[in-house]
């Protein structure tokens, strides 16, 4: 061969290879050449903090060492080196920036489905999802989440639905399925007085061999070694913000955390000596980036956090249990931004009593400009103007503010736009970003994770790491 066209075809090859995707290279080298170790994961713990962009990660780790002096569990787990991390590319087949829906249905049902459908493909195809496929092979399955236990990332893992928006159908679908245990809010999709068909539903699932939860109280006196598939709905739509709960009369009693709902599945989970897979759904991190609500956001963050600790202290004891942690989209791009005084913004919010949310359901159009600054403050500490608290009022007189999870037309968008200043704190949008996500494993099977990844490799890999396949 010519010195060039030697020179010529490496050239080549290197390129060509510089342009293998992730999903190629994965290909390319056999699965048992993949496997370190031999082992198989018994039980795999799926945790999604939903519409997690990495300045929420970033802001809650920064949180915590501040108020608290120590880090999440999420960022430890990497400075103490105990996971494999990876960057995810999140796309949906019909969108470079996915929903929730699709998102889940990427790793539910191991194909990309156009955004608003669970685990339908564009052609109509359906895709048996990834709970009621090891729910076959003989292991527990369940979903835990601050949200509606219907909506779209417990749904993507459990049913086939081309809209996501129609959780009372998607109510009924679980019924029949009887998976082990389902934890989350939702209460209007159960209720005969709140449901459009005016079905009591809850009264279907206890007549199918179901025991019912509706309050913390019931959750924590779940009898463990029951056998009997448990649907636990504690809260109208979901649950109350983290901030909100921890500073709101009866809500901490009534309502059970996210850490708490995780501990409670699991040890009902456990007893399986074919092992169990859970989702588990920081929900309401999503909900608060929409509203570009800084105070519910990071807090949420923070009781997700609280419910990785519960997984990695369970996984740790076991030795048998993938635990994998990620987000299924960024959301808003919040972040900490330059300024004289941004360590003394940002620590403000280390004394947030409430959301704002909280804060202007609570106002109408009765309240004056004083009375507005004195909530503000007594829910966050911050003074703002009267200029600035006029401007806001307006809106309740306009009723014109929009956003998804917005019903009452809240102006939560002029509310963050005026506590910048006061927190440091920026946001990009109101909606989901197309960013790359973080996903960190461990346990065994973590070993199969390279370093990018598209969500739907997720699936193939979990199937794997239990030793069954597609």
């Amino acid at each position: 061969m010519k010195r060039r066209d030697f020179f010529k075809n490496t050239s080549l090859a290197a390129i060509g290879s510089a342009f293998l995707s992730p999903v190629d290279l994965l290909a390319s080298i056999p699965a048992n050449k993949r496997r370190s170790d031999g082992k198989t994961a018994k039980n795999i713990i799926f945790m999604v903090s939903d519409g997690m962009s990495i300045g929420t990660l970033t802001m809650a780790n920064l949180l915590l060492q501040r108020k608290e002096g120590r880090e999440s569990n999420w960022v430890r787990l990497y400075h103490e080196n105990k996971v494999r991390r990876a960057m995810m590319d999140t796309a949906s087949a019909n969108s470079l920036v996915t929903d929730s829906a699709a998102a889940s249905s990427s790793w539910g049902g191991g194909v990309r489905v156009n955004n608003g459908s669970l685990n339908v493909g564009p052609d109509g195809t359906e895709h048996k999802p990834i709970l009621q496929k090891f729910k076959a092979a003989g292991k527990s399955v369940g979903c835990v989440t601050s949200v509606p236990v219907t909506h779209a990332t417990p749904a993507g893992f459990c049913i086939n639905n081309n809209k996501r928006g129609d959780q009372g159908e998607i109510a009924l679908q679980y019924l029949p399925l009887k998976f082990d245990i389902m934890l989350g809010g939702g209460l209007e999709y159960f209720l005969a007085e709140k449901r459009k068909d005016k079905t009591d539903l809850f009264g279907k699932y206890k007549s199918t061999g179901y025991t019912v939860l509706q309050s913390r109280n019931d959750l924590m006196k779940l009898s463990l070694s029951s056998d009997k598939p448990v649907m636990g709905v504690f809260y109208e739509d979901g649950l109350p913000y983290a901030l909100d709960r921890d500073h709101t009369d009866g809500l901490k009693a009534a309502t059970p955390s996210l850490a708490e709902m995780t501990s409670q599945a699991i040890s009902y989970l456990r007893k399986n000596k074919k092992g169990f897979v859970m989702q588990v759904e920081g929900g309401k991190v999503d909900w608060s980036a929409h509203a570009n609500d800084v105070g519910a956001l990071l807090y949420d963050q923070i009781a997700f956090d609280e419910a990785i600790k519960v997984a990695i202290d369970f996984a740790e004891q076991d030795q048998e249990t993938l635990v994998v942690i990620t987000t299924d989209h960024g959301n808003a791009n919040p972040g900490l931004f330059s300024g004289g005084k941004a360590n003394e913004n940002f620590d403000k919010i280390q004394h947030f009593k409430h959301t704002n949310e909280w804060i202007l359901k609570g106002v109408d159009r009765a309240f004056t400009v004083p009375r507005l600054i004195e909530r503000i403050e007594a829910a966050q500490g911050i003074v703002i103007t009267k200029d600035e608290a006029s401007s806001l009022l307006k809106h309740f007189s306009a009723a014109d503010a929009d956003g998804i999870y917005n019903p009452y037309k809240l102006p939560f968008r002029e509310l963050a736009e005026i506590q910048t200043k006061y927190t440091s704190v920026g946001w990009g949008s109101m909606d989901h970003s197309g960013d790359y996500v973080e996903v960190a494993m461990c346990g065994p099977g973590s070993e199969l994770l390279n370093p990018f990844v598209k969500n739907t490799e997720l699936h193939n890999l979990m199937l794997e790491a239990t030793g069954l396949r597609a």
